[in-house]
């Protein structure tokens, strides 16, 4: 039984859902789950619609339209105009005219939640009716019955049992009569709301499913060859890694890498499941495979590049040392606005933090803040991280840069930048 996640790119229009078709013909003679993200770039038009919406934006519905549009597009390039898909398609579209409807009264990560994950409702639906259409037997899943998460909106934790007893229960029978096509990025709660997993989390999502099925691997079908020692959209002479272990894959989702969402890897790695990057252009390409023994051979260091940056800096109002009392105090501030930090580093009387803005949750931490502490602050700012051997990579890239932070250890180099 095989996993197959597809991302926005690979049906970002009506040919790249023909190319998803074609992909999965290769694999007819295996158990096939299907986890798809939203189309292109549709999470980012949704999310400029949700902030519309809160803020009652004059162009609120001119937004709707247009990602109705789009999708109206797709679908007239793959179906014939009175399929049943455009009722299907129209019907999920209600759901956010509901949400709308009426003026903001619940808190923004709720109805973000609620707004942006149409997108994989309706993608699903689509890429499910083609694959009906062009003869493979296929089954829509709903998959906020089968991923429970508690109340963390934009950011739902994952209650293990409860998902591995539900899909346990439902999914083998269901794959042994057709694929399965169901949602990346989403959950739901035991009140039947709707929460996400965190942006590009769809590649936790089929993680997930492939441990609770005990799958014999996970492919995430990219526009990419497969991982790459930095990323192409910034740097032309990327080299391709074969192999790679699950420990090296952890540190670089985590310190930033975007090709894979940095929760996949662990239920994969505990249930020794082995996770290939391949590209969707070209599916016989060897892509990279991560698993425990995999190879890591770094013939160039790892470059990861994280924009819009915030570096914060606290110290006490009564220029006191740094204790762990206040660490802390600060601490639990990032935690209640559910705010990741990416570097940290702490002085006599001062401790700095680096992470990625999300202007509402950093207005509200600001304000725990500054109830007890002197807060400075600048943005805009560059993260660079740097793998193996990378002290002249980091001299090339830092040059004509001012550097705010820089943190050295054994392996690794990070400095932030202006």
């Amino acid at each position: 039984m095989l996993v197959f996640k597809f991302g926005g790119a690979s049906v970002k229009d009506a040919a790249g859902v023909i190319n998803l078709a074609n992909v999965v013909k290769q694999y007819t003679d295996k158990q096939l789950l299907i986890v798809v993200s939203a189309m292109g770039k549709t999470t980012n038009a949704l999310e400029k619609l949700t902030k519309a919406y809160m803020d009652q934006a004059d162009d609120m519905h001119d937004i709707f339209n247009e990602i109705k549009e789009y999708h109206y597009n797709i679908l007239g390039g793959l179906f014939e105009p009175r399929h049943p898909v455009f009722d299907e398609v129209a019907n999920t579209f209600v759901e956010i005219d509901w949400a709308i409807e009426d003026e903001p009264h619940d808190s923004y990560d709720f109805v973000y939640d609620q707004i942006v994950s149409i997108g994989e409702l309706v993608s699903t639906r689509i890429v499910n009716a083609y694959l009906n259409q062009a003869g493979l037997k296929s089954k829509w899943l709903d998959v906020r019955g089968y991923v429970h998460t508690d109340n963390t909106y934009r950011e739902g934790i994952v209650e293990w049992e409860k998902t591995k007893a539900s899909i346990s229960k439902d999914l083998p029978g269901l794959l042994e009569k057709s694929i399965v096509v169901t949602q990346g990025f989403l959950g739901g709660t035991s009140e039947n709301f709707t929460t996400t997993l965190g942006r590009e989390g769809s590649d936790y999502t089929a993680s997930i499913f492939a441990a609770c099925l005990s799958a014999e691997s996970v492919t995430a079908w990219k526009d990419v060859p497969g991982i790459l020692n930095a990323d192409p959209r910034y740097f032309t002479d990327t080299v391709k890694f074969e192999e790679l272990s699950y420990t090296e894959a952890i540190e670089m989702t985590y310190y930033g890498a975007s090709v894979i969402h940095p929760k996949t890897i662990k239920p994969l790695q505990n249930a020794k499941i082995p996770l290939l990057v391949k590209p969707f252009t070209n599916p016989s390409a060897s892509g990279t495979v991560i698993k425990e023994d995999g190879h890591n051979q770094f013939t160039k260091p790892v470059i990861i590049l994280k924009q819009n940056q915030i570096l914060l800096s606290v110290s006490g109002k009564d220029y006191s040392f740094i204790t762990e009392d206040h660490l802390s105090d600060v601490f639990r501030l990032f935690a209640q606005n559910n705010i990741k930090v990416n570097v940290m580093q702490t002085s006599a009387l001062s401790f700095s933090v680096c992470f990625d803005l999300n202007e509402e949750r950093f207005e509200k931490l600001l304000t725990g803040l500054k109830q007890d502490f002197k807060v400075k602050y600048n943005n805009g700012l560059t993260l660079i991280t740097v793998r193996h051997d990378g002290v002249n990579a980091i001299k090339e890239l830092t040059e004509g840069k001012t550097v705010l932070l820089e943190q050295i250890s054994r392996n690794t180099i990070q400095v932030v930048v202006r």
